[in-house]
């Protein structure tokens, strides 16, 4: 059992910081800890950086002594569990890039200590990755820079997370957990850890098994969203409307779960968490080629409405060099300012390349973060909505769209979300 009832959670993204507030809800004192100065600066005077996350929830918590941030990484050696959520993204050549988690375990090991069996701290890694990372990659860095021994000196366990920015109809503390420990005994542990703050935990064999099921998850949806985007394609080209059919067949009760087709995926986690079973599959001599099949179509869909941008502007006899087009919403998602992967920026950049103007809009993020691929877009801020435009291009469908009359608009609009009714509407 926790002693002192004090945690660490290292990451204070859009995964982490949600975990510190659940488990500072649950009773336990939580250290949050980033690399971010300004991120830490914003907690500690109450701000919140993630919209759906209010900011009076960060000052209660701050005031009651229950959540602290901090980057200051010795004070894992006052805690005892230590939770990683940092970023796992991808390489330049689609190769799974696992340096924040092994930083973050050279960070943490030289503060663990040799300490009596029901004292010994936990580890947890939360964070996206493929089969082994736990228990092989982790496990040897925080052994070797700590001089201590996983299952014996310390306890090692491998939970993912399945956070969902804004869903508001499950929270962190009523989606079921998945845990996985290095040994019977981490996995007890992690299983006490987690009781706290989580109504349902789903025990697994192995940290091997915990990560699986998490690129199960996404890959799944990967696979079937790639479906609908190439069944859009096929059926514009037949004049049938592929929304039409998704409601049409979602009246199955049985059998059948609709997805919706898009621009392109966006989010940190199904654009990514493909590809890391894809590479360590090679490993074992084996392809994935149904899950690189539905990458390859996914990443092609911002090329789909590109195109679908040219057919609206030749229609009005526009060429589209020299356009000004105006893009709405830069978020991956509905109705928050997550901009991680979003295909808006692909869809930018090759816009740009074609020789447009592009603008944005979004009520959720007023100015566009450093962004690794797309340097070039740091400090864009969102304009307004107006009338003076070649094209817009909905790319978002945040429910501010939704309450707009795009019939007054004297220009096209290209639609790739199916929110708009209008003569001057184009579905892409």
């Amino acid at each position: 059992m926790l002693q002192k009832r004090k945690i660490a959670i290292c990451g204070l993204g859009y995964v982490g910081l949600p975990l510190c507030i659940r488990f500072a809800e649950a009773g336990l004192e939580v250290t949050g800890l980033d690399i971010d100065e300004l991120k830490v600066k914003k907690l500690n005077n109450g701000s919140s950086y993630i919209k759906h996350i209010e900011s009076s929830v960060i000052q209660n918590l701050m005031g009651s002594k229950q959540l602290r941030a901090s980057n200051d990484f010795s004070l894992v050696s006052k805690v005892e569990a230590i939770v990683i959520c940092v970023p796992t993204p991808l390489g330049q050549h689609r190769e799974p890039d696992i340096s924040y988690v092994i930083s973050t375990g050279k960070t943490i090991s030289p503060y663990l200590k040799r300490l009596p069996d029901e004292k010994r701290p936990i580890v947890v890694l939360e964070s996206t990755t493929y089969p082994g990372t736990t228990d092989e990659e982790l496990r040897k860095i925080l052994e070797e820079e700590s001089g201590l021994t996983a299952g014996k000196d310390f306890h090692l366990a491998y939970s993912p997370e399945r956070e969902d920015p804004g869903r508001n109809n499950y929270t962190v503390q009523s989606i079921p957990k998945i845990i996985g420990g290095y040994t019977n005994n981490c996995l007890k542990r992690c299983e006490e850890l987690y009781s706290h703050a989580i109504d349902n935990l789903y025990p697994v064999s192995s940290t091997k098994v915990a990560e699986a099921t998490k690129l199960m998850e996404n890959i799944f949806r990967s696979v079937n969203i790639a479906l609908v985007n190439e069944l859009k394609i096929i059926y514009e080209a037949m004049g049938i409307n592929i929304w039409e059919v998704i409601d049409a067949a979602a009246t199955k009760p049985f059998g059948y779960m609709p997805f919706y087709p898009g621009p392109g995926l966006g989010g940190h986690c199904i654009p990514i968490d493909p590809f890391y079973l894809t590479w360590k599959a090679k490993e074992y001599d084996k392809n994935s080629k149904f899950i690189e099949l539905a990458g390859e179509i996914n990443t092609a869909m911002p090329f789909y409405v590109v195109s679908q941008v040219y057919r609206a502007l030749n229609e009005k006899s526009k060429s589209i060099n020299g356009s000004k087009i105006l893009i709405l919403g830069i978020a991956y998602k509905a109705n928050v300012d997550d901009c991680r992967e979003s295909p808006s920026f692909k869809i930018w950049e090759v816009l740009e390349g074609l020789g447009c103007q592009v603008y944005f809009n979004d009520p959720n993020v007023n100015e566009i973060n450093y962004i690794r691929d797309y340097p070039n877009l740091y400090g864009k801020k969102s304009v307004n909505i107006e009338d003076n435009y070649d094209l817009l291009l909905i790319t978002t469908d945040h429910d501010d769209y939704k309450k707009i009359n795009f019939d007054k608009f004297s220009c096209p609009v290209v639609d790739s979300r199916n929110i708009a009714k209008g003569s001057n509407v184009h579905k892409a």
